[in-house]
């Protein structure tokens, strides 16, 4: 299923409704933060074994980025740094050259990575201070939509893994907003709450790639095997 998450409730939370409206084992292809909004995919039943084919597809993103200050975790919800002067549109544009193509980040703090055994959001909430490890991403396009007193409307196509927020950081600022418009080639403009998409059609959509990670047994209930 497409489905259009509204900011608030976590990734989780949609996939329990979904649980509780048809009883049937459900997993999602990648969360989004309680802040953000947008496409989450949704697997219910056995299609939950077509995961790994959706995981690592890549995302488009808009997001408001306030270039004012930093966060503790790069987002809205985070403890706000000392404010600063926002760059110029030409310095903007700088940073923002400098963090297209294959780039290298420090994980958020407030993310779900393992550190040590322990989430690494867990840490942050208590108090204690983690050298994030890097993560390496590929940012296909960042282009500015519009930039005001400070506020910048960012257009990212991105790839899996990458972490708007560390991008937000990188350019001195954090995420007011954020929302996912794209993953592969499924859009948000396509969520319905009250259609699951044949597993087949779904299937058939993703790239060569993507299809090739399918276990053996789901090509089996696909009829393609």
């Amino acid at each position: 299923m497409l489905a259009d998450k509204p900011a608030g409730p976590s990734s989780f939370a949609l996939v329990a409704e979904l649980r509780r409206r048809t009883g049937a084992r459900t997993g999602h292809a990648g969360t989004l933060d309680p802040f953000a909004t947008g496409l989450l995919l949704l697997l219910s039943g056995w299609t939950t074994i077509l995961q790994p084919c959706f995981m690592r597809l890549d995302k488009r993103y808009v997001t408001d980025v306030d270039l004012t200050r930093t966060t503790t975790t790069g987002d809205v919800e985070g403890a706000p740094a000392e404010p600063h002067t926002p760059p110029a549109a030409a310095e903007l544009e700088a940073r923002l050259e400098r963090l297209r193509g294959d780039v290298e980040l420090p994980i958020p703090a407030a993310s779900a990575v393992k550190i040590g055994g322990e989430r690494a959001y867990r840490l942050a909430r208590r108090g204690v201070e983690v050298d994030m490890p890097l993560r390496r991403s590929h940012v296909a396009s960042l282009d500015v939509i519009a930039y005001t007193d400070g506020l910048a409307r960012l257009d990212l196509r991105v790839s899996s893994g990458t972490y708007v927020r560390a991008i937000a950081t990188a350019l001195d600022g954090h995420c007011r907003t954020l929302r996912r418009l794209e993953i592969g080639p499924f859009a948000v403009s396509e969520a319905d709450p009250e259609v699951i998409v044949p597993p087949a059609e779904a299937f058939g959509r993703l790239p060569r790639e993507a299809r090739a990670r399918a276990p053996e047994k789901a090509l089996t209930r696909l009829g393609v095997a």
